[in-house]
């Protein structure tokens, strides 16, 4: 299964609107040092003990979680594989943190200029190989490709000693996309927290308000939004039968993954429902209530009422 992904270009270093004051195109050390030590002194000053940034101070991953990421050298520009490894361990344990009995493969990150894909093969050492398109210190655009690709692997491979994708037809292949989108826009808006309190590195920190934006950004672009006027429902009843037929739609997979978002948002634990969504047999034509049954079958018992949220979105009762 080839991803025809196509990551939202960033318009500017990821610096966002002016907010921050660059210097030959890129901020110095010093200046991002300085950033973050203001930041964390506004942090310590104005979050109140229920902010989010409080919670995901708490939640950091577990040691037993560690995601093994390797990223190919001398291939994504002006940084250092280090550097990309450490910010995509950030996005993916954004949701790997709530899948704590899910076994997965290491991974193996390339740069492919088209676009971002998930192998639908594993490698000779049965790793999960993937490619991203950003380059240099975009570190928002890194973070949104690999969360995207991380939860095909969660979808495909978790828990799973499968060598291949299947490269069969599937008529619902659209929701796992919309589910990758919705993973990208959680990841980034979890991760502006996370990077206030624990950063991958403490220069880092000033980072963490434009990963919220870039999110943000690909929210409120016009084509992302419903119509003015148009229930969800309605718009999802008229689009599926050419969803059926093209998953890659993405701005309608990201109109998709705005409904979903809050769910996921408000229960987390939800992506570990995601590691089930392959499972068992499927002929690749069920119709979305039978596709989503299954799902809801091959879960947890704790983890079903879940999917029958979801489920409601699109106006579909799972039994």
């Amino acid at each position: 299964m080839a991803d025809c992904y196509k990551d939202f270009p960033p318009t500017e270093d990821d610096f966002a609107r002016g907010r921050y004051r660059r210097s030959r195109g890129q901020p110095t050390l010093l200046r991002v040092r300085i950033s973050s030590i203001l930041i964390a002194i506004v942090s310590l000053s104005f979050f109140s003990p229920t902010d989010p940034i409080q919670a995901a101070e708490k939640n950091i991953l577990a040691s037993s979680q560690h995601l093994d990421i390797r990223v190919q050298a001398n291939a994504f520009g002006t940084v250092s594989p280090a550097d990309i490894e450490a910010v995509l361990r950030s996005a993916g344990s954004e949701l790997f943190r709530y899948c704590p009995h899910t076994q997965l493969a290491g991974i193996d990150v390339y740069y492919r200029a088209e676009h971002p894909e998930i192998d639908s093969k594993r490698t000779r050492g049965g790793r999960i190989a993937m490619a991203l398109s950003a380059r240099d210190t975009h570190w928002a655009q890194y973070a949104f490709q690999f969360a995207h690709e991380f939860c095909h692997a969660l979808a495909n491979y978790a828990n799973s000693s499968r060598q291949t994708i299947p490269d069969t037809a599937n008529a619902n292949l659209w929701f796992e996309e919309s589910l990758c989108e919705t993973a990208s826009l959680f990841s980034l808006r979890a991760m502006s927290h996370t990077w206030q309190v624990s950063p991958p590195y403490p220069a880092f920190r000033a980072y963490a308000p434009w990963l919220a934006d870039y999110a943000q950004q690909r929210l409120a672009l016009p084509e992302h939004r419903l119509p003015s006027g148009k229930s969800f429902t309605g718009w999802f009843r008229q689009h599926q039968p050419a969803l059926r037929t093209d998953a890659g739609q993405r701005d309608w997979n990201s109109i998709i993954a705005a409904q979903l978002l809050p769910i996921f948002e408000a229960e987390p634990d939800g992506w570990q429902a995601v590691t089930f969504l392959n499972h068992g047999s499927s002929s690749g034509q069920e119709s979305l209530a039978e596709h989503l049954t299954q799902w809801r079958a091959n879960c947890p018992g704790r983890l079903r009422p879940f999917v029958s949220k979801l489920a409601a979105v699109f106006g579909v009762r799972v039994r």
